[in-house]
């Protein structure tokens, strides 16, 4: 926490900052703990309630920590088109997690995302930021088995 601390100094502790504040801790920590929370709280001298709330409202911010390998599934229009969503079913049921979840073990999370710029390779996702184009029900085990 003694780090977390320090990121405080470079702010005017206002509620204008909560925003800007909950982002570097994320990206200081990989997400926002509980502990973090209840600090951005005392910090700003708003209701723990509140700091959720805002961080909630926000899909950037998450709330457990991304697992070894972060598994981005793209969700734009041509991988739409393409059946994305039957891929993010199939990813759901093999990991059994959800979008936005980490399995227990802490090492695939998924989450989906608007688009990685793939386009061309729909339906694509990206591990770790290796993109894997042209994905279907039949792919999903096999790529996952590449990082166990």
């Amino acid at each position: 926490m003694d780090e977390l601390e320090k990121l405080f100094e470079n702010y005017d502790l206002s509620r204008d900052n909560l925003i800007p504040i909950l982002q570097e801790i994320q990206e200081h920590e990989g997400y926002l703990s509980p502990e973090s929370i209840a600090l951005v709280g005392k910090k700003l001298k708003i209701p723990n309630s509140q700091v959720y709330g805002v961080a909630t409202f926000y899909n950037q911010f998450r709330f457990v920590p991304k697992g070894k390998y972060n598994i981005q599934l793209c969700r734009g229009t041509a991988c739409h088109v393409l059946g994305s969503a039957t891929v993010l079913e199939e990813f759901e049921k093999h990991l059994d997690i959800k979008a936005g979840q980490t399995t227990k073990d802490g090492l695939f999370s998924l989450e989906v995302v608007a688009c990685i710029g793939a386009c061309g390779l729909a339906p694509a996702i990206s591990v770790n930021g290796e993109v894997f184009a042209k994905v279907n029900r039949e792919t999903v085990k096999a790529i996952t088995s590449l990082y166990n």
